[in-house]
């Protein structure tokens, strides 16, 4: 097992995490050691190829690969080290980590520990959306990995449950692509997401916005066939009839 001693240990590459070592070096952290489990550093950066990144930090819009090669060339240049493509297996009361890689298994003892493992998206079954279970479902992120770093393109007629920021970038997204965007439907009486994208990204590019509404029904035996969508009332219950 090969020990690692060190004063700071972030769990987790992405933005926050990168954030979060470079802060913590230029506060008196002398030795400060990122882990994360991808081969590459920035998170979800690298697949989110729109700008409006940076821009409270620099006051110039980078797009999310621009903005992730900022951070680490500030980390590289401030000594942070990095372990990539490393798996966390423990972390127990006396804040020693057990890791795992490539080179074998990894005991490491910080003096301190940031958490930046990033969120995890809501599927279906979290917003209990009923009906089959066919192929061509995804979350919004899992589509913008496929456009943006795999070229793949997820469907041809596509609806998007949910109006926040990356449901709505999403939406433009795939309307680039030749894409039938059919609509962004969302529960609340409002988009959650920023005006300015509602503007950009649904009403310069003609995709309908369905507020207050749900899907009620997804259908399809082996590819997704079609989705029910209908109006909610104030406690937000689908209306009967309205679909």
């Amino acid at each position: 097992m090969i020990i690692h001693n060190v004063d700071v240990t972030v769990i987790g590459a992405g933005p926050a995490g990168l954030a979060a070592a470079v802060s913590a070096r230029k506060n008196g952290a002398k030795k400060v050691l990122i882990l994360d489990r991808n081969s590459w550093l920035g998170g979800i950066l690298p697949q989110c190829i729109h700008d409006g990144f940076g821009v409270e930090e620099t006051g110039t819009s980078m797009t999310g690969p621009e903005y992730a090669n900022m951070y680490t060339k500030e980390a590289e240049k401030l000594d942070v080290h990095f372990m990539q493509e490393t798996m966390v297996l423990r972390l127990n009361k006396n804040l020693e980590i057990t890791a795992i890689n490539k080179k074998g298994l990894h005991k490491i003892k910080p003096k301190s520990i940031v958490l930046a493992m990033g969120c995890r998206e809501k599927t279906r079954w979290n917003i209990l959306i009923p009906g089959d279970r066919p192929s061509g479902i995804y979350t919004a992120g899992v589509a913008q990995a496929f456009i943006n770093l795999y070229n793949i393109i997820p469907g041809k007629n596509v609806v998007i449950v949910g109006s926040g920021d990356i449901g709505l970038i999403m939406a433009r997204r795939l309307k680039f692509e030749g894409v039938n965007v059919l609509g962004v439907v969302e529960i609340l009486p409002f988009a959650s997401g920023l005006p300015r994208n509602v503007v950009q990204c649904l009403d310069d590019y003609d995709i309908p916005l369905f507020l207050n509404h749900t899907v009620t029904y997804i259908e399809g035996r082996n590819r997704l066939e079609s989705v029910t969508i209908a109006q909610v009332d104030k406690k937000m219950n689908p209306i009967p009839g309205t679909d």
